[in-house]
C-alpha cells in the first residue's frame, strides 16, 4: 500500500561503483567469527531497534531545547554551500524506519516555520513492504515515532531542498529475523525505482543476536545498492550504548564488547556520535569529543570490531586499529543528550518542542550532507567508506579528527556494576569515532571531486 505512487526515476548510475564494490568487499568476511546464539531447535529473537533517545517528559511549547538547524549547520560549515546553491536541489534522500509516524507530515511543516526553513522539494511516504498498522500509542509505536521526526526533521534541516522519502516498514519485532526482510524488500523497491541517492537507517541489532549465517540473505539491498547502476550510498547508526548494546530482550546488555548490524557492514557507512559544545552561533566553544553520558542505562557513541565481517580492503590502511575485523564507526557527527537537538511532534502528549539525541541524530545529518555531495557530483556517490578512508589518510580538510573521549561504559545490571571497557579517541582512526568528522564546506567538494576521480 502506497501514500502517494512513486514515479519512477533515474538519479544516475553512481561513479566506479563496480571498482568500489570490490575493493568493499575484498576481505569481508576474512577471519570472521559468525555469532551462533541461537540454541538446537530453536529460532533466535532477533530485535530491530531505533538508536535513539528521547527524555518525553521535557516536550513543551518552547522551542529552546537544544540545538537549532541554525547552530548545527554552522557547527559543520555548511552555510557557505547553502549560499552557493548546493542545498540538495534534485537529489533525495530515503529514510527507512518501522511504522514511522502518523503526524510527520504536520510535524515537519510546524519545524520549518519556526526555523524558517523551506519546504522540501517533496514528502513522499510510502509501504513497499505492506501496510502499517494502525497507530496506537504503544512504548514501541511511540519510539518509532520519535525516531521518523528526527530522522525527517534533521535530514531536512541540512539538505532543505531535497526531496523526502520515508520508507515505513510494518514491523519491528518479531522471532527469528523477519523484521529486516521487510526493510530488504522495502529498500529493494526503492532501489528498483531509483527513489533516492542516499539511504538512512538509524536502527540495528546486536550482531550476537543473529544466528549463525543468517545476515548474509540479508544483505541484498547493500548489494544491490553498490551495483554500478544503482550507486547508492547506505548509512547506519553504530549504536547508542558504546561499547555494548541491547541483548534480545531489549532490557539487558551484553557484558562485554559488542557491535551492531547493519553499521557493521562494509557496504555500510556507520555512523558514530559526538558530543558539540556549540554557543548560540554555533560555534564551538571546546573540541568535540566522542559522546558518551555514562548513566546506567548506558549513553555513549557505538563502536567496535565486528564477529561477523572481516577487515575489508578499505580498512587496510587502519589494521594496526581493527585487527582482522571491520571496524565500526566510519565516521562521526552530533548526538550527544548533553548537548541534544530539538524537534517538534504532536503525536504523544505532551506534544511539542523537545530535545533528542543519539547516532540516530547523527545518521539522517550525515545523509543530508551526502545529499549535498551528490548534487555537486551530479549523480549519487554509491558506497562512500573507501573514498572517506583515502581522505582521511591524504588528511583532507574536509575530514576532522577526533582526539578525545571514548565509549568505554559502566551500567548497573544484575545489582552489580557492570563496566564493558571500549575504545579511546586517538590520532587518525578509531574505534570510538572512526576517521573523525567533518566540515561540510571542505567535505562535500572534496568527496564528489574524489569520487570522479575514483570514476576515471
Amino acid at each position: 500500500m502506497l501514500r502517494g505512487q512513486p514515479k519512477a526515476r533515474a538519479v544516475g548510475a553512481g561513479v566506479a561503483v563496480a571498482a568500489v564494490l570490490a575493493a568493499t568487499m575484498a576481505g569481508s568476511h576474512r577471519s570472521a567469527t559468525s555469532p551462533d546464539t541461537a540454541a538446537p531447535g530453536r529460532t533466535a529473537r532477533v530485535t530491530i531497534f531505533p538508536m535513539v533517545r528521547v527524555q518525553r517528559g521535557a516536550f513543551a511549547a518552547a522551542s529552546s531545547a537544544g540545538y537549532t538547524p541554525a547552530q548545527i549547520r554552522a557547527a559543520y560549515f555548511e552555510n557557505p554551500l547553502l549560499r552557493a546553491g548546493v542545498d540538495g536541489k534534485g537529489q533525495s534522500i530515503v529514510i527507512v524506519d518501522s511504522f514511522g509516524s502518523p503526524t510527520i507530515a504536520h510535524d515537519l511543516a510546524t519545524f520549518d516555520r519556526r526555523f524558517h526553513l523551506r519546504a522540501p522539494a517533496s514528502l513522499l511516504i510510502i509501504h513497499p513492504a505492506g501496510p502499517i498498522p494502525a497507530y496506537r500509542p504503544t512504548s514501541s509505536r511511540i519510539n518509532w515515532a520519535f525516531e521518523t521526526t528526527l530522522d525527517v526533521e534533521w535530514a531536512h534541516a541540512m539538505a532543505p531542498a531535497a526531496r523526502i522519502v520515508l520508507v515505513e516498514t510494518p514491523t519491528s519485532e518479531n522471532e527469528g529475523t523477519s523484521g529486516f526482510p521487510q526493510i530488504v524488500k522495502a529498500e529493494e523497491y526503492v532501489l528498483a525505482h531509483h527513489l533516492g541517492g542516499v539511504i538512512s537507517q538509524s536502527f540495528g541489532a546486536t550482531e550476537q543476536t543473529f544466528p549463525k549465517g543468517s545476515v548474509g540473505p540479508l544483505r541484498g539491498a547493500y548489494l544491490e545498492a553498490a551495483k554500478p547502476g544503482d550507486g547508492v550510498t547506505v548509512l547506519s547508526a553504530s549504536g547508542d550504548a558504546g561499547a555494548t548494546d541491547l541483548t534480545t530482550n531489549m532490557r539487558s546488555f551484553y557484558t562485554s564488547p559488542v557491535t551492531s548490524w547493519p553499521a557493521s557492514d562494509p557496504l555500510v557507512t556507520g555512523v558514530g556520535g559526538l558530543d558539540l559544545r556549540l554557543n548560540a552561533r554555533g560555534q564551538r566553544t571546546g573540541p568535540d569529543q566522542v559522546w558518551n553520558d555514562g548513566g546506567s542505562p548506558p549513553s555513549a557513541g557505538g563502536g567496535g570490531k565486528s564477529v561477523i565481517f572481516g577487515r575489508p580492503a578499505f580498512q587496510e590502511g587502519v589494521k594496526s586499529v581493527v585487527g582482522s575485523h571491520r571496524g565500526v564507526p566510519d565516521i562521526s557527527m552530533s548526538a550527544s543528550c548533553s548537548h541534544p537537538v530539538v524537534i517538534y511532534q504532536s503525536f504523544s502528549r505532551p506534544g511539542g518542542w523537545g530535545p533528542i539525541c543519539g547516532t540516530s541524530e547523527a545518521t539522517p545529518m550525515l545523509a543530508g550532507v551526502i545529499a549535498l555531495a551528490d548534487q555537486v557530483a551530479g549523480h549519487p556517490l554509491g558506497p562512500i567508506n573507501p573514498l572517506l578512508y583515502q581522505m582521511a589518510a591524504a588528511r583532507d580538510p574536509g575530514i576532522v579528527d577526533v582526539t578525545r573521549g571514548n565509549n568505554t561504559v559502566s551500567f548497573d545490571q544484575g545489582g552489580h556494576t557492570v563496566t564493558v571497557h571500549g575504545f579511546k579517541a586517538t590520532r587518525g582512526y578509531d574505534l570510538a569515532s572512526g576517521v573523525g568528522t567533518i566540515n561540510a564546506r571542505w567535505f562535500v567538494r572534496e568527496l564528489a571531486a574524489l569520487a570522479a576521480k575514483s570514476a576515471r
